[in-house]
């Protein structure tokens, strides 16, 4: 018997308005900002709330630190060993935590410094001694953005001050963020007001992080400030209440700190983050033709976590497309529907439905014993 196949499509706000209630909501008024360039998202979905010319290609100044910073943390290399100093790291310009010739320092050590006041010398020596050289440490940032799906992206230093093939994206650098922001030490140290660390001879130095959010803004997490002549005054913040975990990056915007404050609270006053596939109702098995069992379970489905303003919740849909029955024999893992959800016709979320057991044809004394029941 050949599978048959059924089109379900369930609209939520007929079937199941228990998971959004519906409000009536007035969209909100358009963002402005100053910046050059600007992009708001929420990290889990990475959904775009708000942008300006989030895809040009702009230098960044010392939000660069933060790809210097993951990619120190995730090169696998020892954050507590001390190292020696490389004399190339002295005297760079601009930003300086004052390294010395020969001092010994950890790399931990150093990302504190890299991160609160934006050292360019100790991401000279961070790229020196993690990447075996700070061109292949370069290398390696640039491998990490595509990883990343920063394809807008690239760097040309580790500090970055102005320099020709330096550049990202707003919208680059928020996906950049999100990502490392997932890391809990890039975590703890952005977040981190005040430091103090101390070298292998017990000289001490004090640090105070130069992003003003941290002190001011409800739930403020990081993350990094930055400033040169042609990138103007750049600022890449972050924010968490309740579930929700809002990227702001803001490109040449003389009043970062205000303008980011304003778009954060604007996106937790316009937003939620609702659980789409919560309480989703389907059949969870399938008969099955002509097997030792008359049906098959299969997969449910992951939760999905998604920022939706309050105007939106009543143009969700869901459709889920699934077999009727299936053949024996099925092996556990076979795909036999899809689930997807949508905003109007913006798909949102995508899920295949998989059985979850094995199941054999019937064997020839079922088959008899089948014959024998319909006479």
């Amino acid at each position: 018997m050949k599978n048959k196949i059924f089109f379900l499509s369930l609209i939520l706000v007929i079937v199941i308005p228990f998971i959004f209630p519906l409000t009536n909501q007035n969209s909100s008024a358009e963002v402005y900002t100053s910046a050059k360039a600007m992009c708001v998202i929420e990290s889990s979905s990475k959904r775009v709330l708000y942008s300006k010319n989030e895809e040009q290609k702009l230098p960044m100044a010392s939000t660069t630190k933060i790809m210097t910073a993951i990619t120190a943390i995730e090169s696998g290399v020892d954050l507590d060993t001390y190292f020696e100093i490389p004399h190339e790291a002295v005297g760079i310009s601009g930003t300086s935590i004052y390294l010395r010739d020969g001092e010994r320092l950890t790399i931990r050590d150093l990302l504190y410094g890299l991160m609160l006041v934006s050292g360019n010398d100790a991401s000279y020596a961070i790229g020196e001694y993690v990447g075996g050289g700070v061109e292949h440490f370069i290398d390696m940032m640039n491998w990490k953005a595509r990883q990343i799906g920063a394809f807008n992206t690239h760097f040309a230093n580790t500090h970055g001050l102005d320099e020709e093939g330096h550049y990202t994206t707003a919208h680059d650098l928020a996906l950049i963020t999100s990502y490392a922001l997932k890391n809990d030490i890039f975590r703890e140290i952005v977040s981190t007001k005040d430091m103090q660390i101390t070298n292998e001879d017990g000289k001490v130095r004090y640090f105070r992080n130069k992003n003003k959010l941290l002190s001011v803004l409800d739930g403020a997490i990081g993350v990094k400030t930055g400033y040169t002549g042609d990138a103007g005054r750049c600022l890449v913040s972050a924010v968490e209440r309740g579930n929700m975990q809002i990227v702001c990056v803001v490109l040449d915007c003389k009043p970062m700190f205000e303008e980011s404050a304003e778009l954060l609270n604007k996106a937790f006053e316009e937003y939620e983050l609702i659980n789409l596939s919560q309480n989703l109702e389907f059949e969870k098995t399938v008969p099955v033709n002509g097997g030792c069992k008359d049906s098959v379970k299969v997969s449910d489905i992951k939760a999905c976590y998604y920022p939706i303003k309050k105007g939106e919740k009543e143009s969700i849909s869901v459709e889920v497309n699934m077999q009727e029955s299936v053949d024996a024999p099925i092996k556990k893992g076979d795909e036999i529907g899809e689930i997807r959800i949508f905003i109007n016709k913006d798909l949102l979320f995508s899920e295949k439905i998989f059985t979850m057991e094995d199941v054999k044809e019937k064997g020839v004394l079922q088959k008899i014993g089948d014959v024998i029941s319909q006479w």
